[in-house]
Protein backbone atom coordinates (compact mmCIF):
# COMPACT_ATOMS: atom_id res chain seq x y z
CA UNK A 1 0.00 0.00 0.00
CA UNK A 2 1.35 3.41 -1.28
CA UNK A 3 0.90 5.44 1.81
CA UNK A 4 0.43 9.52 1.81
CA UNK A 5 2.25 10.89 5.06
CA UNK A 6 0.55 14.12 6.27
CA UNK A 7 1.78 16.65 8.98
CA UNK A 8 -1.55 18.70 10.16
CA UNK A 9 -1.55 21.57 12.51
CA UNK A 10 -4.16 19.43 14.61
CA UNK A 11 -6.08 21.77 16.90
CA UNK A 12 -5.63 21.59 20.45
CA UNK A 13 -7.61 21.27 23.74
CA UNK A 14 -7.23 23.10 27.00
CA UNK A 15 -6.38 20.51 30.25
CA UNK A 16 -5.88 21.78 33.59
CA UNK A 17 -3.26 20.15 35.93
CA UNK A 18 -5.91 19.41 38.30
CA UNK A 19 -7.42 16.65 34.94
CA UNK A 20 -3.14 15.50 34.36
CA UNK A 21 -2.57 15.41 38.34
CA UNK A 22 -5.44 13.41 39.37
CA UNK A 23 -4.51 10.05 41.14
CA UNK A 24 -7.01 7.95 39.04
CA UNK A 25 -6.94 9.85 35.89
CA UNK A 26 -5.65 8.46 32.54
CA UNK A 27 -1.88 9.19 31.85
CA UNK A 28 -3.57 9.88 28.32
CA UNK A 29 -6.32 10.57 26.84
CA UNK A 30 -7.08 11.05 22.86
CA UNK A 31 -10.72 12.31 22.21
CA UNK A 32 -10.79 11.48 18.62
CA UNK A 33 -13.20 13.96 17.96
CA UNK A 34 -12.31 17.13 15.43
CA UNK A 35 -8.64 16.82 16.88
CA UNK A 36 -5.79 14.54 17.06
CA UNK A 37 -4.41 15.92 20.11
CA UNK A 38 -3.96 14.20 23.54
CA UNK A 39 -6.33 15.80 25.64
CA UNK A 40 -3.26 15.77 28.56
CA UNK A 41 -0.79 17.19 26.57
CA UNK A 42 -1.89 19.31 24.28
CA UNK A 43 1.44 20.26 22.86
CA UNK A 44 2.35 16.84 22.25
CA UNK A 45 3.47 16.50 18.72
CA UNK A 46 1.00 14.18 16.63
CA UNK A 47 1.50 12.90 12.91
CA UNK A 48 -1.62 12.30 10.81
CA UNK A 49 -1.06 9.76 8.83
CA UNK A 50 -2.35 7.41 5.78
CA UNK A 51 -5.28 8.76 3.54
CA UNK A 52 -7.48 11.05 5.95
CA UNK A 53 -7.55 14.70 6.23
CA UNK A 54 -8.64 16.61 9.74
CA UNK A 55 -12.10 18.25 9.66
CA UNK A 56 -14.01 20.04 12.46
CA UNK A 57 -16.28 16.85 11.87
CA UNK A 58 -13.94 13.80 11.36
CA UNK A 59 -13.83 11.20 13.79
CA UNK A 60 -10.00 9.87 14.23
CA UNK A 61 -8.96 7.31 12.59
CA UNK A 62 -11.04 6.51 9.42
CA UNK A 63 -10.65 3.60 7.30
CA UNK A 64 -6.84 4.26 5.70
CA UNK A 65 -5.62 6.47 8.08
CA UNK A 66 -3.99 6.53 11.45
CA UNK A 67 -2.21 9.05 14.24
CA UNK A 68 1.56 8.64 15.13
CA UNK A 69 2.41 9.72 18.72
CA UNK A 70 6.53 9.93 19.12
CA UNK A 71 7.44 7.39 22.27
CA UNK A 72 9.02 10.36 24.24
CA UNK A 73 5.28 11.36 24.47
CA UNK A 74 3.06 8.58 25.04
CA UNK A 75 2.97 6.54 28.49
CA UNK A 76 5.99 5.19 29.81
CA UNK A 77 4.83 1.03 30.73
CA UNK A 78 7.27 -0.76 31.03
CA UNK A 79 6.63 -3.77 33.56
CA UNK A 80 3.76 -2.36 35.11
CA UNK A 81 -0.04 -2.44 35.38
CA UNK A 82 -1.61 -0.57 32.38
CA UNK A 83 -5.47 -0.41 30.76
CA UNK A 84 -6.19 0.70 27.16
CA UNK A 85 -9.94 1.69 27.00
CA UNK A 86 -11.28 2.79 23.32
CA UNK A 87 -14.81 2.95 21.50
CA UNK A 88 -14.69 0.79 18.48
CA UNK A 89 -16.71 0.93 15.16
CA UNK A 90 -16.03 -1.70 12.14
CA UNK A 91 -18.45 -2.36 9.87
CA UNK A 92 -18.97 -6.22 9.12
CA UNK A 93 -19.26 -5.44 5.97
CA UNK A 94 -15.84 -4.01 5.57
CA UNK A 95 -13.88 -6.82 5.25
CA UNK A 96 -10.86 -7.23 7.32
CA UNK A 97 -9.39 -5.02 10.10
CA UNK A 98 -6.37 -3.91 11.72
CA UNK A 99 -4.54 -2.87 14.99
CA UNK A 100 -6.50 -0.22 17.13
CA UNK A 101 -3.74 1.02 18.84
CA UNK A 102 -0.01 -0.20 19.02
CA UNK A 103 3.52 0.07 20.37
CA UNK A 104 5.35 -2.06 18.94
CA UNK A 105 9.02 -2.42 17.83
CA UNK A 106 9.66 -4.97 15.44
CA UNK A 107 13.38 -4.93 15.44
CA UNK A 108 13.52 -5.47 19.18
CA UNK A 109 10.26 -7.18 18.76
CA UNK A 110 9.13 -5.09 21.68
CA UNK A 111 5.93 -3.68 22.19
CA UNK A 112 2.03 -4.42 23.05
CA UNK A 113 -1.09 -4.43 20.26
CA UNK A 114 -5.09 -4.15 20.56
CA UNK A 115 -5.61 -5.78 17.25
CA UNK A 116 -8.97 -6.85 15.76
CA UNK A 117 -7.23 -9.68 13.53
CA UNK A 118 -8.44 -11.38 10.04
CA UNK A 119 -6.40 -13.71 9.06
CA UNK A 120 -7.81 -15.32 5.32
CA UNK A 121 -5.79 -16.85 2.77
CA UNK A 122 -3.73 -18.28 5.04
CA UNK A 123 -3.62 -21.28 2.47
CA UNK A 124 -6.99 -22.38 2.29
CA UNK A 125 -8.67 -21.40 4.89
CA UNK A 126 -9.81 -17.91 6.40
CA UNK A 127 -8.21 -18.96 9.76
CA UNK A 128 -10.07 -16.32 11.98
CA UNK A 129 -12.55 -13.40 11.42
CA UNK A 130 -12.36 -9.92 12.92
CA UNK A 131 -11.17 -11.34 16.48
CA UNK A 132 -10.47 -9.20 19.28
CA UNK A 133 -6.68 -9.80 20.32
CA UNK A 134 -4.29 -7.68 22.70
CA UNK A 135 -0.74 -9.04 23.18
CA UNK A 136 2.68 -8.05 25.04
CA UNK A 137 6.14 -9.13 23.62
CA UNK A 138 9.62 -8.45 24.80
CA UNK A 139 11.34 -10.73 22.25
CA UNK A 140 10.34 -14.41 23.92
CA UNK A 141 9.25 -17.53 22.39
CA UNK A 142 8.71 -20.31 23.96
CA UNK A 143 9.68 -23.77 22.77
CA UNK A 144 7.59 -25.92 20.38
CA UNK A 145 4.67 -28.36 21.26
CA UNK A 146 3.69 -31.22 19.11
CA UNK A 147 0.08 -31.73 19.97
CA UNK A 148 0.33 -35.13 17.56
CA UNK A 149 -2.13 -36.66 14.80
CA UNK A 150 -5.61 -35.92 14.53
CA UNK A 151 -7.20 -39.38 13.58
CA UNK A 152 -5.11 -40.54 10.36
CA UNK A 153 -4.12 -37.33 8.60
CA UNK A 154 -1.79 -37.23 6.26
CA UNK A 155 -1.82 -33.31 7.17
CA UNK A 156 -4.09 -30.64 8.21
CA UNK A 157 -5.12 -29.48 5.03
CA UNK A 158 -7.80 -26.96 7.07
CA UNK A 159 -7.40 -24.75 9.77
CA UNK A 160 -9.96 -22.38 11.77
CA UNK A 161 -10.42 -20.78 15.25
CA UNK A 162 -14.15 -20.80 15.74
CA UNK A 163 -16.09 -20.20 18.87
CA UNK A 164 -12.85 -20.52 20.93
CA UNK A 165 -11.69 -24.13 19.64
CA UNK A 166 -9.33 -24.93 16.87
CA UNK A 167 -10.77 -26.76 14.07
CA UNK A 168 -8.62 -28.52 11.95
CA UNK A 169 -9.55 -30.30 8.39
CA UNK A 170 -7.36 -33.73 7.62
CA UNK A 171 -6.76 -35.56 4.87
CA UNK A 172 -7.00 -39.31 5.33
CA UNK A 173 -6.11 -41.02 2.08
CA UNK A 174 -5.92 -44.67 2.67
CA UNK A 175 -8.50 -47.28 1.45
CA UNK A 176 -11.59 -46.45 3.63
CA UNK A 177 -10.63 -43.30 4.74
CA UNK A 178 -12.17 -40.04 4.23
CA UNK A 179 -11.06 -36.72 5.27
CA UNK A 180 -12.39 -35.58 9.17
CA UNK A 181 -12.81 -32.78 10.60
CA UNK A 182 -11.25 -32.52 14.37
CA UNK A 183 -11.23 -30.18 17.54
CA UNK A 184 -8.85 -29.63 19.59
CA UNK A 185 -10.02 -30.61 22.93
CA UNK A 186 -9.43 -28.66 26.30
CA UNK A 187 -7.48 -31.94 27.46
CA UNK A 188 -5.28 -31.43 24.37
CA UNK A 189 -7.18 -34.68 22.88
CA UNK A 190 -8.23 -34.32 19.35
CA UNK A 191 -12.47 -34.69 18.99
CA UNK A 192 -13.34 -36.66 16.26
CA UNK A 193 -16.16 -34.05 14.45
CA UNK A 194 -16.91 -36.47 11.79
CA UNK A 195 -16.33 -36.90 7.88
CA UNK A 196 -18.20 -33.80 6.40
CA UNK A 197 -18.00 -35.71 2.84
CA UNK A 198 -16.96 -39.06 1.53
CA UNK A 199 -13.54 -37.53 -0.51
CA UNK A 200 -10.28 -37.50 1.06
CA UNK A 201 -9.77 -34.22 2.52
CA UNK A 202 -11.51 -31.16 3.77
CA UNK A 203 -9.77 -28.84 2.03
CA UNK A 204 -10.80 -24.96 3.37
CA UNK A 205 -12.56 -23.48 6.35
CA UNK A 206 -14.10 -20.29 6.99
CA UNK A 207 -16.80 -18.89 9.90
CA UNK A 208 -18.95 -17.02 7.58
CA UNK A 209 -21.97 -15.32 9.68
CA UNK A 210 -21.20 -17.11 13.23
CA UNK A 211 -21.01 -20.71 11.96
CA UNK A 212 -18.01 -23.06 10.54
CA UNK A 213 -18.36 -24.10 6.94
CA UNK A 214 -16.18 -26.33 5.44
CA UNK A 215 -15.07 -27.32 2.04
CA UNK A 216 -13.62 -30.86 0.34
CA UNK A 217 -11.92 -32.29 -1.64
CA UNK A 218 -10.06 -35.04 -3.67
CA UNK A 219 -6.50 -34.01 -3.19
CA UNK A 220 -4.15 -35.79 -5.23
CA UNK A 221 -1.50 -36.69 -2.96
CA UNK A 222 1.16 -37.25 -6.18
CA UNK A 223 1.65 -33.77 -5.75
CA UNK A 224 3.31 -33.99 -2.76
CA UNK A 225 6.16 -36.71 -4.66
CA UNK A 226 3.47 -39.51 -2.29
CA UNK A 227 1.39 -42.28 -3.42
CA UNK A 228 -1.79 -41.59 -5.03
CA UNK A 229 -4.90 -41.91 -2.96
CA UNK A 230 -7.67 -44.78 -3.91
CA UNK A 231 -10.37 -42.98 -2.80
CA UNK A 232 -11.74 -41.93 -6.03
CA UNK A 233 -15.08 -40.03 -4.49
CA UNK A 234 -14.63 -36.33 -5.69
CA UNK A 235 -15.13 -33.34 -3.17
CA UNK A 236 -16.38 -30.00 -4.45
CA UNK A 237 -18.78 -29.81 -1.75
CA UNK A 238 -19.62 -27.02 0.64
CA UNK A 239 -20.95 -27.48 4.04
CA UNK A 240 -21.93 -25.60 7.31
CA UNK A 241 -21.84 -26.59 11.08
CA UNK A 242 -24.67 -27.12 12.75
CA UNK A 243 -24.99 -26.29 16.17
CA UNK A 244 -25.46 -29.82 17.33
CA UNK A 245 -22.50 -30.75 15.42
CA UNK A 246 -23.90 -32.29 12.15
CA UNK A 247 -22.89 -31.07 8.74
CA UNK A 248 -25.50 -29.68 6.94
CA UNK A 249 -25.03 -29.79 3.18
CA UNK A 250 -24.68 -26.24 1.11
CA UNK A 251 -24.22 -26.75 -2.17
CA UNK A 252 -22.28 -29.27 -4.78
CA UNK A 253 -20.10 -26.44 -6.45
CA UNK A 254 -20.54 -27.49 -10.72
CA UNK A 255 -16.97 -29.16 -11.98
CA UNK A 256 -15.56 -28.92 -9.09
CA UNK A 257 -13.35 -31.75 -7.56
CA UNK A 258 -11.95 -29.65 -4.30
CA UNK A 259 -12.35 -26.60 -3.01
CA UNK A 260 -9.18 -23.99 -3.51
CA UNK A 261 -10.11 -21.92 -1.16
CA UNK A 262 -13.08 -19.96 1.36
CA UNK A 263 -13.27 -16.50 2.23
CA UNK A 264 -15.95 -13.89 3.32
CA UNK A 265 -16.18 -10.80 0.90
CA UNK A 266 -18.82 -8.18 0.76
CA UNK A 267 -20.12 -9.98 3.23
CA UNK A 268 -20.87 -13.03 1.34
CA UNK A 269 -19.13 -16.46 1.29
CA UNK A 270 -16.28 -17.07 -1.35
CA UNK A 271 -15.50 -20.47 -3.16
CA UNK A 272 -12.97 -21.49 -5.21
CA UNK A 273 -11.69 -24.58 -7.15
CA UNK A 274 -7.93 -26.15 -6.69
CA UNK A 275 -7.81 -27.90 -9.88
CA UNK A 276 -8.77 -27.51 -13.14
CA UNK A 277 -10.95 -26.43 -14.76
CA UNK A 278 -11.07 -22.64 -12.80
CA UNK A 279 -14.10 -21.93 -10.69
CA UNK A 280 -15.38 -18.78 -8.77
CA UNK A 281 -18.36 -18.66 -7.03
CA UNK A 282 -20.51 -16.96 -4.24
CA UNK A 283 -22.97 -18.01 -1.77
CA UNK A 284 -26.34 -15.99 -1.96
CA UNK A 285 -28.92 -15.16 0.69
CA UNK A 286 -31.47 -18.15 -0.74
CA UNK A 287 -28.45 -20.59 -0.23
CA UNK A 288 -27.81 -21.08 -3.75
CA UNK A 289 -24.27 -20.64 -5.56
CA UNK A 290 -23.58 -18.19 -7.95
CA UNK A 291 -21.11 -18.71 -10.59
CA UNK A 292 -18.54 -16.01 -10.88
CA UNK A 293 -16.20 -14.96 -13.85
CA UNK A 294 -12.41 -16.38 -13.46
CA UNK A 295 -9.44 -14.44 -14.02
CA UNK A 296 -8.06 -14.95 -17.93
CA UNK A 297 -4.63 -14.76 -19.44
CA UNK A 298 -3.81 -12.17 -22.06
CA UNK A 299 -2.04 -14.74 -24.03
CA UNK A 300 -2.36 -18.16 -23.06
CA UNK A 301 -0.26 -20.91 -24.70
CA UNK A 302 -1.51 -22.27 -27.69
CA UNK A 303 -3.60 -25.43 -26.86
CA UNK A 304 -4.77 -23.90 -23.51
CA UNK A 305 -7.36 -22.45 -21.86
CA UNK A 306 -7.49 -18.65 -21.01
CA UNK A 307 -9.10 -19.33 -17.66
CA UNK A 308 -6.71 -18.77 -14.48
CA UNK A 309 -7.61 -20.48 -11.20
CA UNK A 310 -8.52 -19.06 -8.10
CA UNK A 311 -6.84 -20.07 -5.13
CA UNK A 312 -5.87 -18.65 -1.65
CA UNK A 313 -7.84 -15.58 -1.23
CA UNK A 314 -7.50 -12.83 1.15
CA UNK A 315 -9.06 -8.93 1.07
CA UNK A 316 -7.61 -5.90 1.48
CA UNK A 317 -8.02 -2.51 0.80
CA UNK A 318 -11.56 -3.28 -0.46
CA UNK A 319 -10.96 -5.62 -2.79
CA UNK A 320 -10.40 -9.83 -2.91
CA UNK A 321 -7.14 -10.94 -4.02
CA UNK A 322 -6.51 -14.40 -5.14
CA UNK A 323 -3.26 -16.64 -5.51
CA UNK A 324 -3.26 -18.65 -8.69
CA UNK A 325 -1.50 -21.72 -9.59
CA UNK A 326 -1.37 -21.31 -13.39
CA UNK A 327 1.48 -18.50 -14.16
CA UNK A 328 2.63 -17.20 -10.73
CA UNK A 329 0.32 -14.29 -10.31
CA UNK A 330 -1.99 -12.48 -8.31
CA UNK A 331 -5.16 -11.13 -9.21
CA UNK A 332 -7.55 -8.48 -8.12
CA UNK A 333 -11.38 -9.07 -7.75
CA UNK A 334 -13.36 -6.00 -6.89
CA UNK A 335 -16.43 -7.53 -6.95
CA UNK A 336 -17.45 -7.24 -10.37
CA UNK A 337 -14.26 -7.55 -12.50
CA UNK A 338 -10.68 -9.06 -12.66
CA UNK A 339 -7.25 -7.20 -12.64
CA UNK A 340 -4.03 -8.60 -12.56
CA UNK A 341 -1.29 -7.91 -10.62
CA UNK A 342 1.50 -9.40 -12.44
CA UNK A 343 3.34 -12.45 -12.02
CA UNK A 344 5.70 -12.39 -8.89
CA UNK A 345 8.95 -12.83 -10.17
CA UNK A 346 9.62 -16.12 -12.38
CA UNK A 347 7.39 -17.83 -10.39
CA UNK A 348 4.85 -20.50 -11.47
CA UNK A 349 2.47 -20.80 -8.43
CA UNK A 350 1.67 -18.23 -5.88
CA UNK A 351 0.38 -19.97 -2.47
CA UNK A 352 -0.46 -17.62 0.66
CA UNK A 353 -1.17 -14.61 1.62
CA UNK A 354 -0.86 -12.15 4.77
CA UNK A 355 -1.16 -8.63 5.56
CA UNK A 356 1.72 -7.40 7.36
CA UNK A 357 2.89 -3.89 8.17
CA UNK A 358 0.03 -2.06 6.25
CA UNK A 359 1.44 -4.04 3.05
CA UNK A 360 -0.02 -7.70 1.21
CA UNK A 361 2.77 -10.30 1.33
CA UNK A 362 2.33 -13.58 -0.67
CA UNK A 363 4.33 -17.22 -0.89
CA UNK A 364 5.38 -18.49 -4.14
CA UNK A 365 6.87 -21.69 -5.98
CA UNK A 366 9.11 -22.59 -6.98
CA UNK A 367 11.57 -19.78 -5.55
CA UNK A 368 11.03 -20.10 -2.15
CA UNK A 369 10.54 -16.32 -2.13
CA UNK A 370 7.65 -13.99 -0.33
CA UNK A 371 6.82 -10.84 -2.38
CA UNK A 372 5.18 -7.20 -0.97
CA UNK A 373 2.77 -5.38 -3.20
CA UNK A 374 3.52 -1.81 -3.61
CA UNK A 375 1.13 -0.92 -6.42
CA UNK A 376 -0.30 -3.20 -9.23
CA UNK A 377 2.32 -5.08 -11.39
CA UNK A 378 5.02 -3.42 -8.80
CA UNK A 379 6.53 -6.26 -6.16
CA UNK A 380 9.49 -6.05 -3.73
CA UNK A 381 11.16 -9.48 -3.48
CA UNK A 382 11.26 -10.01 -0.06
CA UNK A 383 14.11 -12.70 -0.05
CA UNK A 384 14.24 -16.93 0.16
CA UNK A 385 13.42 -18.83 3.15
CA UNK A 386 16.78 -20.15 3.54
CA UNK A 387 17.12 -23.03 0.75
CA UNK A 388 13.33 -23.73 0.71
CA UNK A 389 11.36 -24.03 -2.31
CA UNK A 390 7.86 -23.24 -1.44
CA UNK A 391 5.91 -20.62 1.07
CA UNK A 392 2.84 -22.14 2.20
CA UNK A 393 1.23 -20.92 5.44
CA UNK A 394 1.86 -17.04 6.83
CA UNK A 395 0.41 -15.11 9.54
CA UNK A 396 1.34 -12.40 11.52
CA UNK A 397 1.46 -13.58 15.54
CA UNK A 398 1.81 -11.31 17.80
CA UNK A 399 4.02 -8.93 15.85
CA UNK A 400 6.00 -11.54 13.66
CA UNK A 401 5.14 -12.65 10.47
CA UNK A 402 5.61 -16.32 10.54
CA UNK A 403 5.87 -19.09 7.39
CA UNK A 404 5.95 -22.42 6.64
CA UNK A 405 7.92 -23.99 3.92
CA UNK A 406 8.75 -26.80 1.51
CA UNK A 407 10.65 -28.96 0.67
CA UNK A 408 11.60 -29.45 4.42
CA UNK A 409 8.73 -28.34 6.58
CA UNK A 410 10.72 -25.23 8.50
CA UNK A 411 9.36 -22.63 10.20
CA UNK A 412 10.87 -18.97 9.18
CA UNK A 413 10.61 -15.33 10.87
CA UNK A 414 10.91 -12.16 8.87
CA UNK A 415 13.42 -9.68 10.06
CA UNK A 416 13.05 -7.30 7.47
CA UNK A 417 14.51 -6.63 3.95
CA UNK A 418 15.21 -9.65 2.80
CA UNK A 419 16.33 -11.28 5.71
CA UNK A 420 14.98 -14.79 7.01
CA UNK A 421 15.76 -16.15 10.39
CA UNK A 422 15.07 -20.34 10.32
CA UNK A 423 12.95 -21.11 13.52
CA UNK A 424 12.55 -24.99 13.43
CA UNK A 425 11.92 -27.65 10.94
CA UNK A 426 8.77 -29.38 12.20
CA UNK A 427 8.77 -32.56 10.25
CA UNK A 428 11.38 -34.75 10.20
CA UNK A 429 10.17 -38.03 7.89
CA UNK A 430 12.97 -40.01 6.60
CA UNK A 431 13.11 -41.29 2.86
CA UNK A 432 10.15 -38.43 1.62
CA UNK A 433 10.69 -36.06 -1.59
CA UNK A 434 8.65 -33.38 -0.06
CA UNK A 435 7.69 -32.42 3.92
CA UNK A 436 5.19 -29.69 4.48
CA UNK A 437 4.42 -26.77 6.91
CA UNK A 438 1.19 -26.54 5.33
CA UNK A 439 -1.36 -23.55 7.38
CA UNK A 440 -1.40 -21.79 10.45
CA UNK A 441 -4.29 -20.82 12.81
CA UNK A 442 -4.09 -18.77 16.23
CA UNK A 443 -5.59 -20.11 19.38
CA UNK A 444 -5.24 -18.30 22.99
CA UNK A 445 -2.47 -16.56 22.31
CA UNK A 446 -0.68 -19.42 20.39
CA UNK A 447 0.44 -20.06 17.06
CA UNK A 448 -0.37 -23.58 15.02
CA UNK A 449 1.07 -25.01 12.46
CA UNK A 450 -0.19 -28.20 10.12
CA UNK A 451 2.33 -30.56 8.29
CA UNK A 452 2.89 -33.06 5.85
CA UNK A 453 3.31 -35.97 5.72
CA UNK A 454 3.81 -36.70 9.49
CA UNK A 455 -0.11 -35.23 10.00
CA UNK A 456 1.34 -33.53 13.29
CA UNK A 457 -0.02 -30.34 14.56
CA UNK A 458 2.56 -27.87 16.24
CA UNK A 459 2.34 -24.85 18.28
CA UNK A 460 4.47 -22.25 19.70
CA UNK A 461 3.96 -18.62 21.66
CA UNK A 462 5.97 -15.35 21.45
CA UNK A 463 4.88 -13.14 24.47
CA UNK A 464 1.70 -13.33 26.22
CA UNK A 465 -1.36 -12.18 23.72
CA UNK A 466 -5.31 -13.35 25.01
CA UNK A 467 -8.22 -13.73 22.13
CA UNK A 468 -12.09 -13.06 21.71
CA UNK A 469 -12.60 -16.17 19.46
CA UNK A 470 -15.72 -14.44 18.25
CA UNK A 471 -16.30 -12.28 15.40
CA UNK A 472 -16.59 -8.21 16.26
CA UNK A 473 -19.73 -7.16 15.80
CA UNK A 474 -21.27 -3.81 14.08
CA UNK A 475 -21.97 -0.55 15.86
CA UNK A 476 -20.07 0.86 18.56
CA UNK A 477 -18.65 -1.05 21.39
CA UNK A 478 -16.45 -0.65 24.45
CA UNK A 479 -13.20 -2.25 24.26
CA UNK A 480 -10.29 -2.27 27.21
CA UNK A 481 -7.21 -4.56 27.33
CA UNK A 482 -5.59 -4.53 30.66
CA UNK A 483 -2.70 -6.14 31.91
CA UNK A 484 -2.68 -6.63 35.78
CA UNK A 485 0.02 -8.72 37.10
CA UNK A 486 0.13 -11.65 35.98
CA UNK A 487 -2.50 -11.56 33.79
CA UNK A 488 -3.86 -10.38 30.34
CA UNK A 489 -7.52 -9.05 30.28
CA UNK A 490 -10.02 -8.44 27.47
CA UNK A 491 -13.16 -6.36 27.98
CA UNK A 492 -16.10 -5.94 25.46
CA UNK A 493 -18.72 -3.72 26.48
CA UNK A 494 -18.11 -4.04 30.35
CA UNK A 495 -17.67 -7.88 30.41
CA UNK A 496 -14.85 -9.92 30.41
CA UNK A 497 -14.19 -11.88 27.19
CA UNK A 498 -10.72 -13.61 27.39
CA UNK A 499 -7.71 -13.89 30.02
CA UNK A 500 -4.20 -15.08 29.65
CA UNK A 501 -1.98 -16.01 32.38
CA UNK A 502 1.79 -14.18 32.10
CA UNK A 503 4.34 -17.31 33.61
CA UNK A 504 5.95 -14.97 37.12
CA UNK A 505 9.25 -15.32 35.52
CA UNK A 506 8.21 -13.20 32.81
CA UNK A 507 8.75 -9.83 33.43
CA UNK A 508 7.74 -8.28 30.09
CA UNK A 509 9.45 -4.92 29.51
CA UNK A 510 7.36 -2.55 27.00
CA UNK A 511 9.56 0.48 27.31
CA UNK A 512 10.12 0.92 23.91
CA UNK A 513 11.54 3.98 21.62
CA UNK A 514 8.80 2.94 18.82
CA UNK A 515 5.83 5.36 18.20
CA UNK A 516 2.51 4.99 19.72
CA UNK A 517 0.35 4.19 16.77
CA UNK A 518 -3.20 4.96 17.06
CA UNK A 519 -5.32 2.73 14.21
CA UNK A 520 -2.43 0.83 12.83
CA UNK A 521 0.24 -1.45 13.66
CA UNK A 522 1.92 -4.84 12.66
CA UNK A 523 -1.32 -5.77 11.51
CA UNK A 524 -2.46 -3.10 9.49
CA UNK A 525 -4.09 -0.06 9.62
CA UNK A 526 -8.21 -0.34 11.28
CA UNK A 527 -10.67 -0.66 8.79
CA UNK A 528 -12.76 1.34 10.76
CA UNK A 529 -13.26 4.38 13.76
CA UNK A 530 -12.07 4.69 17.04
CA UNK A 531 -13.39 7.58 20.03
CA UNK A 532 -12.27 8.57 23.01
CA UNK A 533 -8.92 6.63 23.85
CA UNK A 534 -7.28 6.40 27.27
CA UNK A 535 -4.07 4.39 28.77
CA UNK A 536 -4.29 4.07 32.36
CA UNK A 537 -0.79 3.58 33.95
CA UNK A 538 -2.58 1.23 36.17
CA UNK A 539 -5.11 -2.29 35.96
CA UNK A 540 -9.04 -0.74 35.94
CA UNK A 541 -11.30 -3.05 37.98
CA UNK A 542 -14.48 -4.67 36.03
CA UNK A 543 -16.10 -2.44 37.92
CA UNK A 544 -14.66 0.89 36.44
CA UNK A 545 -14.95 -1.11 33.18
CA UNK A 546 -18.66 -1.09 33.03
CA UNK A 547 -19.94 1.16 30.45
CA UNK A 548 -21.77 4.66 31.64
CA UNK A 549 -23.61 5.29 28.24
Amino acid sequence: MLLRTLSAALLLLPTTALAQNAPHSPAAHWPLRSTAANLLQPDAPAVLKGNAQVTESANFPTSGSWIEIPAAHAPELGTGDFTVTVRVQCPQSDGPSGDLVSQYDPQTRRGFHLSLKTAAGVTSSQAALRQLHFGIDDNRLTPWVDHGRPGNALLGFAMAVHKGSLFVGTCEPDAGQAGHVYRLGSDGTWVDCGAPDQSNSVTAMAEYRNDLYVGTGKYRVAGSSLPESPNTNIGGRILRRAPDGRWVDCGQLPSVEAIGGLVVFQGRLHASSLYKPAGFFRLEEDGTWTTLPVPQAVAPEPGTTSDRRVEAMTVWEGALYASSYDGGHVYRWDGANWSSCGQLGDNTQTYSFAQYDGRLYVGTWPSGRVYRLESPHNWTDCGRLGEELEVMGMLVHNGRLLAGTLPLAEIHQYNGEQQWQKLIRLDPTPNVRYRRAWTLAELNGRLYCSTLPSGHIWSVQAGVSVQHHAAFPDGWHDVAAVRAGHRLLLYVDGQEVAVADIRADHAINLQSTAPLRIGAGMNGSLNGQLRDLKIHRRALTAAELQPTR
